[in-house]
């Protein structure tokens, strides 16, 4: 299963608009879609504060790395759900 961590916080509207184009280019693939607030944690503001949205998966490789910041890279999501199938 296809496995994402959207590094988001609750007023940005750039990761509003990451999440609904990554729910719809995934459309009825199996995936988990967890959404972590970098503001509730320093660790992960330290870490993305100025790049949210990040969007990381969970690679065949078994590790997260991360696929895009501020908008949806289309072309790296559908690059990175081939390998899996």
């Amino acid at each position: 299963m296809l496995k994402f961590i959207l590094y988001s916080r609750s007023y940005c509207h750039l990761c509003e608009d990451m999440e609904v184009a990554l729910r719809a280019l995934l459309g009825d693939l199996p995936y988990q879609l967890e959404i972590a607030d970098v503001d509730a944690d320093p660790a992960l503001t330290e870490q993305y504060d100025e790049l949210v949205p990040v969007l990381t998966a969970y690679s065949v490789k078994g590790d997260w790395q991360q696929l895009c910041h501020y908008h949806l890279d289309t072309h790296a999501v559908s690059a990175f759900v081939q390998e899996f199938k």
